[in-house]
C-alpha cells in the first residue's frame, strides 16, 4: 500500500528534513515487498512547485530515498509508491504536478480506458504522461477544477463523484497541495488515512521538534517546535494521542491559516466496489503492503 504524507506548516515557509525511506527494513520485515518509487514535493517562496522523485527499480536506487533532504516550504507532500499499475519509471512516480498543484494517491480503480475517453472529451488527455491510474485521476481533478473556475475542492468533488459512479473502485485516498492549501480525501473505507492538528506551544514542558516517523517516511523540523501545523498520513507517525482517522468519505481542507474544514460530498459507497480478490495478484499485493 502506498504511503502518503502531507504537512501544512502555515503561512510562512519552514525548514524540514525528510527521509523518504527510513532505516533499512529489519530481518523480520525482509519478506515485505520493496517500494517501487518515492518522491517529495514543495513550493518555493514564489509559490512554484518543485518535485524530487525517482523510481526504485533496483536496490541501488534506494540511496536516493534514504538520503536526508533539507527543504523549505509552507506545504510538503511525500509519497512512497507500491505500484498497482504502470512500470517503475520516473513518469509513473508520485507526486505529480499539474497547473501548479501537487498530487499523490493511494489506492486503485479500474476501467482506465473509460477514464481516458473522459479525459479526451474534457480536453486534458495531454496532461497524462505515464501509465498510472493515479495520474489520470489527477488529470480529471485538474479538468474539473478548471471547469469550476479554479475551485480545487469542487474539482476533487466532481472528479471523485464521477469515478465513484462510473468506474470500479477499490480506494481513492489522495492529497492535493498548493503553496497555501492542502486537501486530503479518504474514500471509501478501504484504506485508512489520519490527520493531526499539532500545536506544540500549548504542550507543557520543553519545546520538542516535529519528529514524524513511520516504517517508510521520516520528517523532522526544529522550526516547528513551537509553531502549529497539520499532518496527514497513511498511519499515525508518532505517539501523539490527537491523531484521528479521517472518516470514510471525508474530505479535509487545510487553509492558509491552518483552519481545518471537513465535508462529506461523495456517495456513501462506490457504485461498483472492488475488493482485493478482483485485482490481479501484483496489484492486490501492492494494496496490502
Amino acid at each position: 500500500m502506498c504511503r502518503l504524507f502531507g504537512l501544512h506548516a502555515g503561512p510562512r515557509p519552514v525548514r524540514a528534513t525528510f527521509w523518504l525511506l527510513d532505516a533499512p527494513d529489519s530481518l523480520s520485515d525482509q519478506s515485505r515487498r520493496e517500494p517501487d518509487g518515492a518522491g517529495i514535493g514543495t513550493f518555493d517562496a514564489a509559490g512554484k512547485a518543485h518535485v524530487a522523485k525517482q523510481p526504485l527499480a533496483a536496490w541501488e536506487d534506494h540511496a536516493f530515498a534514504r538520503e536526508a533532504r533539507d527543504l523549505k516550504s509552507t506545504t510538503f507532500l511525500a509519497h512512497v509508491r507500491y505500484a498497482s499499475t504502470g512500470a517503475h519509471t520516473l513518469l509513473n512516480t508520485h507526486p505529480f504536478e499539474q497547473d501548479g498543484r501537487l498530487f499523490a494517491h493511494n489506492g486503485a480503480f479500474g476501467d482506465i480506458e473509460r477514464l481516458e475517453q473522459r479525459l479526451v472529451g474534457l480536453g486534458v488527455a495531454d496532461l497524462v504522461h505515464g501509465q498510472t491510474d493515479s495520474e489520470r485521476l489527477f488529470a480529471l481533478i485538474t479538468a474539473e477544477t478548471r471547469r469550476a473556475g479554479g475551485d480545487v475542492g469542487e474539482g476533487i468533488t466532481r472528479a471523485v463523484t464521477w469515478i465513484a459512479r462510473e468506474l470500479p473502485v477499490l480506494s481513492l485516498n489522495l492529497i492535493v497541495t498548493t503553496a497555501t492549501d492542502l486537501w486530503a480525501l479518504r474514500y471509501p473505507a478501504t484504506h485508512e488515512l489520519y490527520v493531526l492538528e499539532r500545536n506544540p506551544a500549548g504542550v507543557p514542558g520543553p519545546a520538542a521538534p516535529l519528529e514524524a516517523r513511520s516504517r517508510r517516511i521520516h520528517a523532522r523540523s526544529e522550526e516547528l517546535a513551537m509553531s502549529p501545523h497539520v499532518l496527514i498520513a497513511t498511519v499515525p507517525m508518532d505517539h501523539n494521542p490527537d491523531w484521528r482517522p479521517i472518516a470514510a468519505g471525508e474530505m479535509v481542507r487545510v487553509g492558509p491559516d491552518l483552519t481545518v474544514m471537513s465535508s462529506f460530498p461523495f456517495p456513501e459507497a462506490p457504485a461498483h466496489p472492488l475488493t482485493l480478490t478482483d485485482l490481479d495478484p501484483a496489484a492486490a499485493e501492492s494494496q496490502r503492503q
